[in-house]
């Protein structure tokens, strides 16, 4: 079972270590694009640093960000885990995990990434900001940019398939009807006086206990049909519906 997480907008910037090799990376089909959205973001944070504020939703007060895009080729990189942060991250609490799951995380976990399209954890990158519904001068929609080749690495894919993705990181790799017999998107949902809502912040911080609690499995469903009663037994509350869009799982809490 993979588990297909979002990235964070929040990074913690390695100090020091090697640089940027996108040939040590996972996945070097994606190599390609990974070069082409590189080169785009760092042309346009080098050369039109106040555009690249507007093009990437920052404030007139984080410069720094578009500084730092500048200079990714020679940035410090350290492993995709210790670099995200956020909610999601911080629930997930890599560091904390004993050696048994922190080795599962190569083979249970996937990140989705704008620049880099999806990466492994162990994968060593810098600190960027680029969030997956921007468009890049030469490059245009990331949506459109990653599509084919982002869709074609999950294809490569075996075994289930949970996507925990938010909508502008789905966005860049749909689910395809191919895997819809092995895809599930994760929803959370709060239930309160027996009505339900998406919590945005709750629904991080969920997603981030449940990779926790699948990492920390010894043993991880192969079929559809034991999902649910895995996903009970690791002591969350949920339904499993087949909707139009495909299969979803709702992971139901009961407080923020």
């Amino acid at each position: 079972m993979l588990l297909i997480l979002p990235p964070s907008e929040g990074k913690r910037a390695p100090e020091a270590g090697a640089r940027l090799d996108l040939d040590g990376l996972t996945r070097p089909e994606l190599n390609d694009e990974r070069r082409a959205v590189l080169d785009a973001l760092i042309d346009l944070c080098t050369r039109q640093p106040a555009k690249a504020i507007d093009v990437l939703g920052l404030g007139p007060t984080q410069g720094g960000l578009v500084r730092a895009n500048a200079g990714l080729r020679t940035a410090p990189v350290a492993p995709a885990l210790e670099v995200y942060t956020g909610v999601l991250y911080e629930a997930l609490d890599f560091a904390s995990l004993r050696a048994p799951a922190r080795r599962r995380a190569d083979s249970r976990l996937l990140i989705a990434s704008a620049l880099f399209g999806f990466l492994s954890p162990s994968d060593c990158i810098p600190a960027y900001r680029l969030s997956g519904d921007c468009s890049l001068p030469r490059i245009g929609t990331l949506a459109s940019a990653w599509k084919a080749p982002a869709q074609a690495a999950l294809e490569s894919t075996t075994g289930l398939l949970l996507d925990m993705r938010s909508g502008a990181y789905a966005a860049l790799a749909p689910l395809t009807a191919s895997l819809s017999e092995r895809a599930v998107s994760v929803r959370v949902l709060v239930e309160r006086n027996g009505r339900r809502s998406v919590v945005s912040h709750h629904n991080k911080a969920t997603k981030g206990r449940l990779a926790r609690a699948v990492l920390q499995s010894a043993r991880v469903p192969g079929r559809i049909d034991s999902l649910e009663s895995f996903i009970e037994g690791l002591g969350f509350t949920c339904e499993l519906h087949d909707t139009r869009t495909g299969l979803v799982l709702d992971v139901i809490v009961t407080h923020v």
